[in-house]
């Protein structure tokens, strides 16, 4: 009897596929945006850059070949001279003003419209309207169908009831500038603030008025805590905007009567006085404390998004 003995069988060969690499993959899904990313360098970091670079030339237009280096010293003039620091102290002015009468203003219309009532729709879209007006239509719009004092309808009211006829824009023109803003912003400011009312708590409301707490102390303890983020947001958001506002000075006042902000003395600078160098330096200026701003702004859309996660 002989003992008969097979033979292993060779596993079959394992066929190894080419896996791409983690890096290769990133790529692959970011290939798509660098058309845009390409675009936006060149549109504007640029440009920017080439500002920056001019900030440092004493540059006028006029005579280009007596330009020559002079470093900080363009910075050191816009914050010394006097017509500059008055620009920037306006355009302080002009900014708190509107951002905090906007912030005030979209808060009691957002109040109004959390509410349920017949024909709500129909109210919120005429107090989103005239954030949607081009910003030279809506400077227009104020400065001869509202402020001029011949055929405007302020004046033509006043006339109406025996008032008096005000010049509004000689009379008031920083005022004039900042009213025609707050018109413009506050529903900007509206729609942020009833995002945030309509993300609260109910449960917490109810409880609230259960053990006897009214309206005044819900919208104290309740209401204000919770929108404090969007306040900030609001106000930081209007802030990057009309710091550099240039719409309504250029289009209501031109300027004048104590109205130059930091954006209309750059144009000043550049297209009246062809100080290319003084007016590069007040323009990187503008930009640095825009980008300060956006990026307490941004914190804030952080801390928002944080919170909607936790609560999610």
């Amino acid at each position: 009897m002989t003992a008969t003995t097979t033979a292993p069988v060779a596993a079959p060969p394992v066929r190894r596929t080419h896996q791409p690499s983690a890096r290769l993959r990133a790529w692959a899904t970011r290939a798509p945006l660098l058309p845009a990313l390409i675009f936006m360098i060149v549109v504007t970091q640029l440009p920017f850059v080439a500002t920056l670079v001019i900030s440092f030339f004493d540059w006028n237009s006029l005579y280009p070949d007596a330009r020559h280096f002079t470093g900080i010293d363009n910075y050191r003039e816009v914050l010394t001279d006097a017509d500059l620091r008055q620009s920037v102290w306006t355009t302080v002015l002009l900014t708190v003003g509107v951002v905090l009468a906007s912030l005030v203003i979209g808060l009691l219309l957002a109040l109004l419209l959390d509410r349920k009532f017949r024909g709500r729709g129909l109210v919120r879209t005429l107090l989103i309207a005239p954030f949607l007006v081009v910003p030279v239509a809506a400077a227009l719009l104020w400065k001869h169908v509202l402020y001029n004092p011949e055929y405007g309808l302020f004046n033509g009211l006043l006339h109406y009831i025996g008032g008096p006829q005000p010049d509004w824009i000689s009379g008031a023109p920083l005022l004039a500038v900042e009213a025609a803003l707050v018109w413009q912003w506050t529903p900007f400011m509206m729609l942020i603030l009833l995002a945030g009312l309509q993300s609260r708590d109910h449960e917490q409301i109810e409880a609230a008025r259960v053990d006897g707490a009214g309206d005044w102390q819900v919208f104290r303890y309740l209401t204000l805590p919770h929108l404090r983020r969007y306040l900030e947001l609001g106000a930081l958001l209007g802030s990057i905007y009309i710091v550099q506002n240039f719409d309504a000075v250029f289009t209501i006042t031109s300027g004048g009567l104590g109205t130059a902000n930091l954006p209309y003395t750059v144009y000043q600078s550049f297209y009246q006085a062809h100080e290319n160098g003084l007016a590069s330096a007040a323009g990187v200026l503008v930009v640095i404390g825009s980008i300060i701003i956006a990026i307490f702004a941004l914190r804030v859309v952080s801390s928002l998004f944080r919170e909607e996660v936790s609560r999610a």
